[in-house]
């Protein structure tokens, strides 16, 4: 615990982190949004195709987009690691601390324990921005313009790529920055995935009515916001990421974007114009007929991950 301690940043003052039996964060009287996320080994990564250290980086991303889902600010996070004797902390550490670092979202304490499988556990905590209160999945009305924050199916074309490799004997590269290589930055998509959290933050504060994020499947998560708002849709496009197919960006899940649902279609792209983000892309538009879930037309049905219970 003290080597890992001291390899993440000291506590901010008046602050408690790492080496207590709790943190204790100081905070202004804002809402708290508080999430937690379960990264299992061989489920929600596989490490035969990916590193260690991508496998904590990938926990710590997907803790923080249901943070940017709600229109949150991330302002830390614990993480608790349960796995076998021979695992790599320090490399698991690695990719933790470059999320937390690139999320600036710092890890604030946690928990170990010797497993047979490995499990990292993320929690998330934030605060809400000035402004509106959080943005759920239920609030999408009839007339409200869909949008996603990206092109979406890049981390499963980036899964087939490095299954691939792996098959015809090549090691996976390290990971790396755009390189203008789509199959290399469909690999980073799958590998090093970023959680929208200033995207969420500027939909929250221009008037998005819905958002969820796309951890597993665009359908099926758009299925889910619309079965809160008790609403169907009519999808007329999706950006589909470079080097993926149109079954990967509908149901290939781990994209990490952002759904939003919006009446003032015009205020929400300026507002990301504003903010100097990447404009969002239209969707299509929020139907008041529940059983209406199309795309161009055709109906379409819930495709994506999901776990299997008895």
């Amino acid at each position: 615990m003290e080597r890992l301690r001291r390899r993440l940043p000291a506590a901010a003052p008046g602050e408690i982190w790492i080496g207590d039996d709790a943190a204790v964060l100081v905070r202004p009287p804002d809402a708290v949004v508080l999430t937690t996320d379960l990264t299992v080994a061989g489920v929600h990564g596989d490490l035969a195709l990916i590193g260690l250290d991508d496998l904590g980086w990938r926990a710590l991303a997907r803790a923080v987009s249901d943070v940017a889902a709600m229109g949150a600010i991330a302002d830390a996070v614990v993480v608790a690691v349960a796995g076998p004797p021979t695992t790599d902390l320090d490399l698991l550490y690695d990719g933790l601390a470059a999320a937390a670092d690139a999320h600036r979202c710092p890890v604030v304490g946690g928990d170990l324990s010797g497993a047979p499988e490995l499990v990292v556990a993320v929690t998330a905590y934030g605060h809400m921005g000035p402004g509106p209160g959080p943005v759920r999945r239920d609030g999408a009305r009839p007339g409200d313009h869909l949008f996603v924050t990206g092109p979406v199916g890049g981390a499963a074309a980036g899964l087939r790529s490095l299954a691939s490799a792996r098959a015809q004997g090549h090691p996976a590269p390290r990971p790396e920055p755009d390189t203008g290589d789509p199959r290399r930055n469909a690999e980073m998509a799958h590998r090093r995935p970023r959680a929208r959290l200033e995207e969420g933050d500027v939909a929250r504060r221009s008037g998005a009515t819905a958002m969820i994020d796309v951890s597993d499947g665009l359908l099926l998560d758009l299925f889910r916001l619309a079965d809160a708002s008790g609403v169907g849709f009519a999808l007329e496009d999706v950006p589909v990421f470079a080097t993926a197919t149109l079954d990967d960006a509908l149901g290939g899940g781990d994209d990490y974007e952002l759904v939003i649902a919006t009446e003032q279609a015009d205020a929400l792209v300026g507002a990301f114009t504003d903010a100097g983000l990447r404009p969002p892309c239209h969707l299509g538009v929020v139907v008041a007929e529940r059983a209406r879930r199309t795309l161009d037309g055709r109906d379409v049905e819930p495709t994506g991950w999901e776990h299997t219970w008895d």
